[in-house]
């Protein structure tokens, strides 16, 4: 009976009367074999768009166990270069388990398969580590499954996602994903509701001259405080730009509350209130909203003013201060437009109007 080799790590069972004179040498193949199986570590360059097939070799002739003289046979494996495609990396359809690390550039995705099994493999995550096991069939990332966590502090430079996040002090990061309850000593987030428990919660960037952006998803979206408010200061987004006021001027709300053209108006003017040149101000305002800008307008000796008003494009008629409004500018100054806007139904808008002169 001829020699074989086991179905796993591919180790030579040699048959009595085999190999008289060679088993020293064939047993410290096996060695080695089990040696990178149980410690070995092999980088694997997948670079490209071509699936890549893990190299397979029965245990006949690795004889020095520093080096591995497979792929497959290694207990951490390492996939660099470049990818230009998504691919798969195909290992033994055996039981087995590793450590991986997707260590690729590019935007594409790496699947780790059982050869024949394609769609029973894990999407290797770019730039991270994690465990997987093999049944021969399918490939399972445990780090997956661990359910929920429970630490001290959580520290990332990437992004923590789980089902539950549990913490008793810090919890930071550049992306915090929770399916459903994110929780630190003071910190909560459930649902669509993030409560911090303090007499005087604190939520503040820590890099000096930061902005704290809250960002809704599209354009009609709010940032809504419930109850009051008490704020130091607020800057305004403005646009200055050397413009003369003349035909139809397009303020563009979701481009800035305050306007300032700096030359000269070279003729009486309407404005046209709208959210900017994609969005109407109809759609990103609810009934019950109203918004308020202003338009600075410089007059030289000539002055020109603002005769005509449209919200979207329509006409409209505004109230102006003081019950009457404006029949000219004002020379050598700059006339302030201030408007405020109240949207009382679907496209139906009341608005109010000021001017006010700067010299």
């Amino acid at each position: 009976m001829p020699s074989s080799f086991t179905s796993r790590l591919k180790l030579e069972r040699q048959a009595s009367g085999e190999n008289s004179g060679n088993w020293g040498n064939l047993t410290n193949f096996v060695f080695n074999r089990v040696d990178a199986s149980v410690k070995g570590y092999q980088a694997v360059n997948v670079a490209g768009s071509a699936n890549v097939t893990l190299t397979s070799n029965n245990s006949t002739s690795n004889t020095d166990d520093s080096t591995t003289d497979d792929q497959v046979h290694n207990a951490v494996l390492e996939f660099t270069g470049a990818l230009t495609g998504d691919i798969h990396v195909f290992t033994d359809a055996v039981e087995t388990k590793y450590t991986v690390f997707n260590n690729t550039t590019g935007s594409q995705s790496l699947t780790f398969a059982n050869t024949g099994h394609a769609a029973n493999g894990v999407v290797l995550k770019q730039g991270a580590k994690t465990l997987v096991y093999s049944t021969g069939s399918a490939v399972t990332d445990v780090m997956a499954d661990l359910g929920d966590v429970t630490v001290t502090s959580v520290t990332s430079s990437g992004n923590v996602a789980a089902t539950n996040v549990v913490a008793s002090a810090a919890i930071s990061g550049t992306s915090l994903t929770g399916t459903a309850n994110v929780q630190g000593t003071n910190f909560n987030a459930t649902a669509n509701t993030i409560t911090i428990q303090s007499t005087a919660p604190n939520l503040a960037a820590t890099t000096a001259n930061a902005d704290l952006l809250l960002s809704t998803n599209g354009v009609a979206g709010r940032v809504t405080f419930n109850g009051g408010g008490k704020i130091q200061q607020v800057a305004e987004k403005a646009t200055v730009s050397a413009t003369a006021a003349t035909g139809t001027v397009n303020f563009d709300v979701l481009t800035q509350a305050v306007l300032f053209f700096t030359s000269d108006a070279s003729d009486n003017f309407t404005v046209n209130f709208r959210g900017d040149s994609s969005n109407s101000l109809n759609n990103i305002m609810d009934a019950g909203e109203s918004i308020t800008v202003a338009f600075l307008v410089t007059n030289g000796s000539s002055a020109k003013f603002n005769n005509a008003f449209q919200i979207d494009g329509s006409s409209i008629t505004p109230k102006f201060q003081g019950g009457a409004a404006p029949t000219a500018g004002n020379a050598n100054s700059v006339d302030v437009y201030s408007y405020t806007i109240f949207k009382t139904s679907d496209a139906t808008f009341t608005m109010f109007a000021s001017q006010t002169q700067f010299a």
